[in-house]
Parts: structure tokens; sequence; C-alpha cells
């Protein structure tokens, strides 16, 4: 029997962080099914999520191909997609049942918290919800959607980077998008140990290239210089 949520979560190098997010998801029941698509991760990654019950593929680096990796593998009539470094609330498989109750409602998301006392943190906090108005959803705000819904769109397109944002504008035509209430909450650690100015200005300038119609592989560059995905 198919469980019910099939919940992908893309690693590369989350050996300090997916401990945490698979032990909130594994309270949540047992009608789930976990799949990890990890990305090529050269520290304790794998070995920690072997120690819970997951099902563990493999992939090429780049976060939308993982999350088409673990979407075509998922068996499960709704998609949960969570970053590793993100922990959910413990009545959010409920909320996302209750959500998609409604036959109007195709997917959705959840509010963010991100974790810490630093100004990087609180600013996100509040930055989130008003881009959320401006029909801006992440990835790392844990998108949800009907099975039926993700195969019909073809599932994610395989970018390095905005894979997020390309999903959510198609799932938009497709129907009612809701954010739940309920709060995940998220590491801010992409800021820490340096400019959060700078990193801001940089993911800002990003977005405006992206919506001007630069591929993402070449924001991918622009993001990590370094990388070869």
């Amino acid at each position: 029997m198919n469980p019910e949520i099939s919940i992908v979560i893309p690693t590369l190098n989350e050996a300090s962080s997916i401990a945490e997010a698979l032990a909130a998801l594994e309270s949540l029941g047992e009608d789930i099914e976990i799949i990890i698509v990890d990305g090529g991760s050269d520290d304790a990654t794998v070995s920690i999520a072997e120690n819970y019950p997951v099902k563990i593929l493999r992939s090429e680096r780049g976060r939308g191909r993982q999350l088409q990796i673990g979407g075509d593998a998922a068996t499960g009539e709704i998609l949960w997609f969570v970053h590793a470094d993100t922990i959910v609330p413990t009545n959010a498989i409920f909320d996302i049942k209750r959500a998609l109750k409604d036959f109007r409602v195709v997917g959705g998301n959840f509010t963010i918290r991100f974790d810490g006392d630093e100004f990087a943190a609180k600013f996100l906090t509040w930055l989130y919800p008003k881009l959320n108005l401006l029909g801006l959803i992440y990835g790392d705000s844990a998108i949800f959607v009907r099975r039926e819904v993700y195969e019909k769109l073809g599932g994610f397109k395989l970018f390095p980077i905005f894979e997020d944002l390309d999903f959510i504008e198609r799932l938009k035509k497709m129907g009612g998008i809701v954010t739940l209430p309920a709060v995940v909450v998220t590491s801010s650690r992409r800021f820490e140990n340096q400019s959060f100015s700078l990193t801001f200005l940089r993911w800002t300038i990003l977005q405006i290239l992206y919506w001007l119609g630069v591929k993402p592989e070449t924001l991918m560059k622009i993001y990590f210089p370094a990388s070869k995905s």
C-alpha cells in the first residue's frame, strides 16, 4: 500500500543538519515515505541518513535535478519537498491534508522562520511573508503538491538554481496555492560568517537577472563561481 505523503529531501553536505531534520520528519507518523536524493556529498550526510527509515538515491549535483529524481521515485498521493536544514512542525501532515480537502487547492507551502538571533534571521523571517504576498515562494518553505498535478506539470525542471520559483509559477496556473500558518524553522547558516548585506544584494541581483530571462545555469556560475554543476 502506497503512503499518503512522500517527502523528498535534496542533500549536499548536510551532515550538520540532516539528523535533526530527519528526526522531526520521522516523528510525524508511519504513513509517510522519506526519499533523500544526495548530490554527491563528501561528508557524513549519507551515513547519518542511513540510520533512519529513508530511501537514499544518488544524483548529479543540482537541486532541480535532485528534486525531479525524488519526485519521480515517490509513490505517495501528496509530494512534499523539504530542505535538509528545515525542521517541520508536529502537525504538518494534518495541516497539509486539511488544506488539500479543498479541491481548488493544488499545493502550498508553510510559513517560515529562520533560526538564530542575528539580524539576518530576524530580517528574513520578516521579509518572507512580504515576498509571499508578491507570489514569490521558495523551496525552503517546504512546498507540497498533489501528485497528479505534479505529474501534469512534468515536475521540476533541471535547474541548478531558482527551480522553486519556476515550479511555483507553473503550479499557479493549475489552481490555488495556500500558505499554511504552521511554521517550519530553517537555518540561517548561509548568512553566517559573511556580510549579510553583500549576500542579500547578490541574491537580489540574481533574482532580477532571473526574471529578465538569464538562464539558471549562468546564474549558478555567478552564485558559485567555482561550481561545475
